[in-house]
C-alpha cells in the first residue's frame, strides 16, 4: 500500500528585519568607523586593554553592535580553543556563538533606561568580585548609560576606576554630555561617526543584491540621505521600500513612501522664486501640497538645494551621484549667477520659513508666506551694494536708519540719516588692539567683546579690515562695525568677513593671545629653580598667581 503523503505543516521561518539580519558581527563588517577599529586593534595586539570603554554617537551607527564585537574579541578562543584576544574573532567558537546569541553567562547587557537606580548598580558591584564562569573576561555592557541616576553613577565610580582584572565595562550613549566628568575620565572614549550617504548607498546596494531584490541608484541615494548617517534607520527604510515595491525599489516609490517632494518640482519652484514670479511659485507650491507632500519637507528640500548651490559656488564639489544631469546643470547655473550675499540671504530666509512652518497652525499657509518673502527679497538690492551706490552718490538721505538696538551709542537718527557736517578727520587706529580700545572708549561693550573674543584678524590695513569669526557673530556684524567706524573716524571702512577663515593666515583672537601669554608666564615661573625648590619642599603647594616686583625709584636706589 502506498504510503500516506503527510503535508508539511511546519511553520515558515520567522522573518528577520534587515536591521537585525545584517547587524555587523565583526569589525570587518562595521562600516565607517576605521579610526576606532584601528585603535582597538592596536590595543588588543599590544595587550593594553582599558578597564572601560565609552561608545558615543547618534542612533543606529553601531554602538551596541560594537560593544558585542569587543566582547567577542576579548573572549574568543579560536576554532581550536587555544586562541587569545584578537581583533578578528573567529565567530565559530563557543564564546563567539554564545555572545552573538545573547546567552553567554559572563556577558551582561543592561538597559540603563529601565535599570536606573543604585540598587541595580549595587548588584553589579557585588557580582564583579566573583570570577568569570567560562569566559576570559566578565563584561558588562550598559546601554544608554546617561539614564543612570546620580546615586548610581557615584556608586559605580570606585569599581569603574579599579575593577578586578577579569572585569571590563562597555558603555553606550547617545547623549554623552549628560555623563558626569568623573565617569568620562575613567573611560576610553570612542565617538562613532555618522556614515556618509555615499557609503550607506553602496552598503544598501550590496544588501539589495543579497536579498534578491533590485533598486536603482537614485532610490538608494534617497534612502541614504533620509537615514541621516544611521545604518539602522536606513535599513528600516530599505526594508519598507523592498516590501512597498515587491522587491523592486524605485526612486518615485521611495519619494511617495517618505513623503519627499519631487526634486524636479523643487528645482522648478526655486527657479520661479528667483525669477520673482509670485503667481507661478504659489501655483507650483500648491501642486506639491495637493499631492500630500509635507510643507516642511518642501522647505527642507529648498534649503538643501541652496546648500548644494553654495558648495558648488565655493569649492566646485563633485556632483552628488543621486543628482540627475538636469539638476547638475541647474545647480551649476545658479552657482555661476548668484552672488554670495544672495545665497546667504536665501538660506536665512528659508531657515526662518522652516521654523515658521514647523510651528504654524496651518503649515501650508506658512510655506506660502515663506515663498512670498523670498520672492520679495529677491527684488531688493543687496545691503552692501546699496551702501556702495549711496557712497558713490554722496547721498545718504534716503538710506534706511539702523535699528535703535544696533545703533552706536551717542548717534542720533539725524546723524545716521543725513551726512555728517565734515568732522575733523580722526586718526585711524594703528593696529587691531587700538581699534578694539576705540570701541571700548566709545561705549560699545558688546561689539568690543565680540572683537576681543571671537574675531581673528586676517589682514589689517586701515581702512581695510579682513577678519574671520566664530558662529557667535551676528549676521550683520561687519555692517555694524563699518557704521561705527564711519561715525567715529569720518572714514569709510571696508570690513570683509571671510567664511571659515584662511588656513594658517588668521591670527588668534585677542582673548586667545592673552591666555597664551598667561600660560607662557606660568610655565616660565614653574621652571624657575627657586619656585621648583619651594614646590619640592612643600608638595601640597600650588602656584595660583604671578606678580612682579615694581622697579625701585631713583630715590629708593
Amino acid at each position: 500500500m502506498d504510503e500516506l503523503l503527510i503535508p508539511d505543516t511546519a511553520p515558515p521561518p520567522e522573518y528577520r528585519v534587515l536591521a537585525r539580519k545584517y547587524r555587523p558581527a565583526s569589525f570587518d563588517a562595521l562600516i565607517g568607523q576605521d579610526a576606532m577599529v584601528r585603535t582597538l586593534g592596536n590595543s588588543i595586539r599590544r595587550g593594553q586593554l582599558a578597564q572601560a570603554w565609552l561608545l558615543t554617537g547618534v542612533r543606529g551607527v553601531g554602538k551596541t553592535s560594537t560593544a558585542r564585537i569587543i566582547a567577542k574579541a576579548l573572549n574568543c578562543v579560536g576554532p581550536d580553543g587555544q586562541g587569545g584576544p584578537t581583533i578578528a574573532p573567529c565567530g565559530v567558537c563557543e564564546p563567539c556563538v554564545a555572545i552573538a546569541a545573547g546567552r553567554h553567562i559572563d556577558i551582561v547587557e543592561m538597559d540603563a533606561a529601565s535599570n536606573t537606580g543604585i540598587g541595580d548598580i549595587r548588584e553589579i558591584i557585588e557580582a564583579v568580585r566573583y570570577a568569570a564562569v567560562s569566559a576570559r573576561y566578565k563584561i558588562y555592557i550598559i546601554d544608554e548609560v546617561h539614564m543612570l541616576s546620580t546615586q548610581a553613577f557615584n556608586g559605580l565610580l570606585k569599581t569603574l576606576e579599579e575593577p578586578p582584572p577579569h572585569v571590563k565595562f562597555i558603555f553606550a550613549t547617545t547623549e554623552v554630555q549628560k555623563l558626569p566628568v568623573t565617569v568620562l575620565s575613567r573611560c576610553q572614549r570612542f565617538d562613532l561617526r555618522r556614515i556618509p550617504a555615499e557609503q550607506l548607498a553602496a552598503h544598501f546596494a550590496g544588501i539589495v543584491e543579497a536579498e534578491g531584490a533590485t533598486a536603482d541608484a537614485e532610490a538608494l541615494a534617497l534612502i541614504a540621505r533620509a537615514a541621516e548617517g544611521s545604518v539602522r534607520d536606513g535599513l528600516s527604510i530599505l526594508d519598507q521600500a523592498i516590501a512597498h515595491g515587491s522587491g523592486n525599489v524605485e526612486a518615485a516609490a521611495v519619494r511617495d513612501m517618505l513623503g519627499l517632494s519631487d526634486r524636479g518640482s523643487v528645482r522648478a519652484l526655486m527657479g520661479l522664486m528667483l525669477a520673482g514670479d509670485a503667481a507661478g511659485a504659489l501655483a507650483a507650491l500648491g501642486g506639491q501640497l495637493d499631492l500630500g507632500t509635507d510643507p516642511a519637507m518642501i522647505v527642507q528640500e529648498l534649503l538643501g538645494l541652496v546648500h548644494t548651490v553654495t558648495r558648488a559656488k565655493v569649492a566646485g564639489d563633485a556632483p552628488d551621484p543621486a543628482m540627475s544631469a538636469e539638476e547638475r546643470e541647474a545647480v551649476q547655473g545658479w552657482a555661476s549667477t548668484l552672488s554670495f550675499p544672495a545665497v546667504h540671504r536665501l538660506w536665512q530666509l528659508l531657515l526662518k520659513g522652516l521654523a515658521e512652518v514647523q510651528t504654524a497652525p496651518v503649515p501650508g499657509q506658512a510655506a506660502e508666506m515663506a515663498v512670498l518673502r523670498v520672492i520679495h527679497a529677491s527684488s531688493l538690492p543687496d545691503p552692501g551694494e546699496l551702501v556702495r551706490r549711496l557712497s558713490e552718490r554722496g547721498d545718504v538721505s534716503d538710506a534706511p536708519v539702523m535699528p535703535a538696538a544696533e545703533r552706536p551709542q551717542g548717534a542720533t537718527v539725524q546723524q545716521l540719516r543725513e551726512p555728517a557736517p565734515a568732522p575733523e578727520p580722526a586718526p585711524l587706529p594703528a593696529d587691531f588692539e587700538a581699534l578694539v580700545r576705540l570701541f571700548e572708549t566709545r561705549r560699545e561693550p558688546r561689539l568690543a567683546h565680540l572683537l576681543h573674543d571671537e574675531v581673528r584678524v586676517v589682514d589689517y590695513a586701515p581702512p581695510l579690515l579682513s577678519i574671520s569669526g566664530s558662529a557667535m557673530l551676528p549676521p550683520d556684524f561687519a555692517q555694524r562695525i563699518m557704521a561705527c567706524l564711519l561715525l567715529w573716524t569720518a572714514t569709510r571702512w571696508t570690513v570683509t568677513m571671510i567664511q571659515g577663515g584662511v588656513q594658517g593666515a588668521a591670527a588668534p583672537t585677542m582673548h586667545e593671545a592673552a591666555e597664551a601669554r598667561v600660560a607662557a608666564e606660568r610655565a616660565a615661573a614653574l621652571a624657575d629653580p627657586a619656585v621648583q625648590e619651594i614646590l619640592a619642599a612643600f608638595p601640597d603647594a600650588e602656584l595660583t598667581d604671578i606678580s612682579y616686583e615694581q622697579p625701585r625709584s631713583a630715590a629708593d636706589a
